[in-house]
């Protein structure tokens, strides 16, 4: 049976066994409480922190108020001494050619930017051109060893530019990868750097809403804004000349022009015996950049552990919101990022605390990372990935927060990348403690598994949880509980109207989920032998085992 039943199974069981809130069993951790955590979220998304935009005022702000509140709670610098990890970044803006040209051996058409493709670089070389680079369909762009597949078997693409699926086969075959539920496979981060591997000049990923779980719009949008990335100086690695999106019908266009369609080679990707196949078209364009490198900060704080200081357990959440930006119909330009992210960065505080607070003191040592630049990609996360304070072989486990939402209690919370690995099942084994149940996410094949600062720490093979707020809410339902979520998106969601208020919130919740994530980096950190494993389907799994040989 697979885990996703269980967790049905169960949910039905608690419903029917018990009736309503009185059936919820918070634990009383002291520091744990609804006071301590929404004065850090009220301080945290107050407009004197202008929106906690990574190099402005507000970061400054925002990282000596967190350096302060871990050094008032009594914990240790988490970083050799400093609070602060510096992560060095480059902001990358370019200016693409509007127009790319197609030719074949027949005949010759332009396509236009942003309407039919979106095309972006993470060189930082000032100029890049395009002439007569060959076309190749790639498949969905995937080398997964553990599921039987590699798009790239057998074939050279150095110099070339691959046109690759977006998400995974099991996006149309349930019996291919992981069904419906989005393996990292089907990022289109994956893709482009799979290419980068293969040594491709370009990768072009063809937009589907439905596999995207986005409109192209959504994409247009935010390929035509500065991005920022990590500095690459001193530690470079080959990366694609471009990267980018065609829409579906520029797609078609191109694919008439070598003599297929979308359909056609959607359908051969698919199948076992698929081979990557030439388009016999070229193409050309090119693209200009501007480059301004800076440096934002992680702040970390750290309980060291008693009989293993040298593993750790991470708690980890995003300090860094939107800062100041265009106006909303009431004239607020101040994105405050309440929920996004003050909730998770107040709840590192509030467990920060809520272990202080324990008379026996951890067995390994506890990090608090509050990272930076997650907006912008997940890059402060990433860097402490590449750079991490404490080995990968010696850490134990992630636990990441990111958006708590203030509704009040639920009977269930959300698990986010079901069948990933066994810290879900410590988390069921706690929510069950306490009359809840852990429920899979609503819609798996959106991969929000792969958007959050978890996801790096996973990429590098140790075991990560991430949750969000459930919506079963006690003598009103689900559906009501989705209705305030899918509000939240619409109209609240990167948006100044994400605001702290005292008289709408309910953090009871809150708190029941932090009791739950308390428990399970508990049961790690008062610990000397407990290693939570990947699960066998993992995509992550052969990366932790190879290391911890």
């Amino acid at each position: 049976m697979r885990l996703k039943n269980k967790f049905i199974i169960s949910a039905i069981a608690i419903s029917t066994a018990l009736s309503a809130s009185a059936q919820i069993k918070p634990d009383n951790i002291p520091g744990l409480t609804a006071q301590v955590y929404s004065s850090y979220v009220k301080t945290l998304a107050s407009d004197e922190f202008e929106g906690r935009l990574p190099f402005s005022k507000g970061e400054t702000k925002t990282i000596n108020y967190l350096e302060q509140q871990f050094k008032t709670l009594g914990l240790e610098p988490g970083n050799n001494g400093s609070y602060f990890q510096d992560v060095p970044m480059v902001s990358i803006s370019t200016n693409p050619n509007p127009k790319m040209s197609i030719s074949a051996s027949d005949n010759s058409f332009d396509l236009e930017g942003l309407k039919d493709y979106v095309l972006w670089t993470r060189r930082t070389e000032p100029s890049i051109k395009l002439e007569n680079d060959e076309l190749v369909f790639a498949g969905f762009g995937i080398t997964a060893p553990e599921f039987n597949h590699d798009d790239y078997a057998g074939l050279d693409v150095k110099g070339k530019i691959v046109v690759v699926l977006i998400n995974d086969p099991g996006y149309y075959d349930a019996k291919q990868f992981k069904g419906k539920t989005m393996t990292y496979y089907g990022r289109w981060t994956y893709k482009y750097d799979e290419a980068a591997r293969h040594g491709a000049k370009g990768c072009l990923i063809i937009h589907d809403t439905g596999p995207a779980a986005y409109g192209f719009g959504v994409v247009a949008n935010s390929w035509k804004a500065t991005k920022l990335y990590l500095d690459p100086r001193g530690h470079e690695s080959y990366k694609c000349a471009i990267e980018g999106w065609f829409t579906l019908p520029a797609a078609e266009r191109v694919l008439q022009a070598a003599g297929t369609n979308y359909k056609t080679l959607l359908n051969q990707a698919l199948k076992s015996d698929f081979k990557v196949r030439p388009l016999a078209l070229k193409l050309s364009t090119s693209l200009t950049l501007t480059t301004q490198y800076k440096q934002s900060h992680n702040v970390v704080a750290k309980i060291p552990g008693t009989k293993k200081p040298d593993e750790c357990i991470i708690y980890s959440a995003h300090w860094d919101h939107l800062g100041i930006g265009k106006p909303d119909a009431k004239g607020d330009t101040i994105y405050n990022g309440a929920g996004d992210n003050a909730t998770g960065t107040a709840a590192l505080l509030t467990l920060a605390k809520a272990f202080k607070s324990q008379k026996v003191k951890p067995e390994r040592t506890i990090l608090f990372l509050s990272v930076t630049a997650e907006e912008q990609g997940l890059w402060g996360s990433a860097y402490y990935a590449e750079n991490p304070i404490f080995p990968k072989e010696k850490t134990v486990a992630n636990i990441n927060m990111d958006m708590l939402f203030p509704y009040g209690k639920t009977m269930d919370i959300s698990l986010i990348g079901e069948g990933q690995s066994e810290l879900e099942d410590y988390l069921a084994i706690a929510a069950k403690q306490q009359g809840r149940y852990v429920a899979p996410e609503p819609d798996p094949s959106k991969g929000l598994y792969f958007r959050s600062d978890h996801f790096n720490f996973a990429k590098i093979g140790i075991p990560a949880l991430y949750t969000e707020t459930g919506i079963d809410i006690p003598g009103k339902g689900k559906a009501y509980g989705r209705k305030l979520q899918d509000d939240f998106t619409a109209n609240v969601y990167h948006k100044p109207a994400d605001e702290y208020n005292a008289a709408t919130w309910d953090v009871s919740g809150s708190i029941l989920d932090l009791q739950l994530l308390f428990n399970v980096g508990r049961k790690l950190a008062y610990s000397t032998t407990l290693w939570p494993k990947w699960k066998p389907n993992s995509e992550f799994r052969a990366i932790r085992e190879k290391y911890m040989k």
